[in-house]
């Protein structure tokens, strides 16, 4: 993959940070390492959606990008976010940015 669509995802993955900070979906606390080794799709029988995003769909992300590598592929977010955030008041800003993330990389183009 090119670098203009690594720096596309970069950009993707820091306004989905960003975005999170500002829906106060962001923990400023670290959280229990203990948490991240669940077996669970996005650990979600220790997680809440949102700390999946923040310590490990990021953190793996940034890790992946910084290094060039190869980026995940057919990639489904949105409608995860769409199950756990629906009580939340920005969950359209943060399935937006989530839809972004999951068309481009799938596709494998900027989108």
């Amino acid at each position: 993959m090119n670098s203009s669509f690594h720096q596309h995802v970069m950009k993707l993955v820091q306004e989905l940070e960003q975005i999170l900070k500002s829906a106060s979906l962001w923990q400023t606390q670290p959280i229990d390492p203990s948490l991240l080794q669940s077996a669970q799709p996005f650990c979600c029988d220790t997680l809440r959606f949102e700390q999946w995003l923040q310590f490990i769909f990021i953190p793996k992300m940034l890790q992946l990008l910084n290094q060039h590598a190869d980026l995940p592929r057919n990639i489904a977010l949105t409608p995860m976010a769409e199950v756990s955030l629906s009580a939340h008041g920005h969950v359209a800003s943060v399935k937006h940015i989530l839809s972004r993330l999951d068309e481009s990389l799938s596709k494998g183009e900027i989108c």
